[in-house]
């Protein structure tokens, strides 16, 4: 970890070189139309403000994260839907947060969950229901922003329209979904 933090210095130091350069070298500097006396031009300090964003060094132990091209998704066979555990695993004790994606037209039965659930909606639309007979045109949409409770033991139903979503889950597992069929 040393070593990496050592080598990524190294690196910023040609940057820092090149903006002190820049700055320190007065009304020589001209580049197309500007010139500066003070201040470098833009097309410098873009450069080297890139440069210096790209080395940035994130402690995982203070701040943890997970970039957007680095979400771990799980296809589900045969659908578009997929899944994306964040925190913790549904399947176990604890909290837990994962992602949902879910395809065009894709409507889930009837079910309760033993605990509450959180959900926000990231994209596209879901539609809800309550009680333990699907009636889709008795939902409601809750676009993108939008927030979801599903309080423990009350029967739901929920699903996508043409537009599909996605869809962030935060609750207490185990996480198990039960048929509402008698309920």
């Amino acid at each position: 970890m040393r070593l990496a933090k050592i080598g990524r210095w190294n690196l910023r130091l040609p940057a820092a070189a090149i903006l002190a350069v820049a700055m320190l070298s007065g009304p020589s500097i001209h580049i197309g139309k500007y010139s500066s006396s003070a201040v470098p031009p833009p097309e410098i300090l873009g450069l080297a403000s890139a440069y210096a964003a790209s080395m940035a060094s994130i402690d995982k132990g203070s701040r943890d994260y997970v970039l957007e091209n680095q979400i771990p998704w799980q296809s589900r066979p045969g659908t578009p839907n997929a899944s994306a555990k964040l925190w913790g695993d549904p399947d176990k004790p604890g909290w837990y947060l994962y992602l949902l994606r879910r395809g065009p037209n894709d409507w889930s039965k009837p079910h309760y969950h033993p605990n509450d659930r959180f959900i926000t909606v990231l994209a596209g639309t879901m539609w809800i229901g309550t009680g333990a007979k699907l009636d889709k045109e008795n939902t409601v949409g809750i676009k993108a922003g939008g927030f979801i409770r599903d309080i423990a033991m009350q029967p739901h139903y929920d699903g996508t329209k043409e537009d599909g979503l996605t869809i962030q889950i935060i609750g207490m597992g185990p996480a198990t979904s039960i048929p509402a069929e008698g309920k």
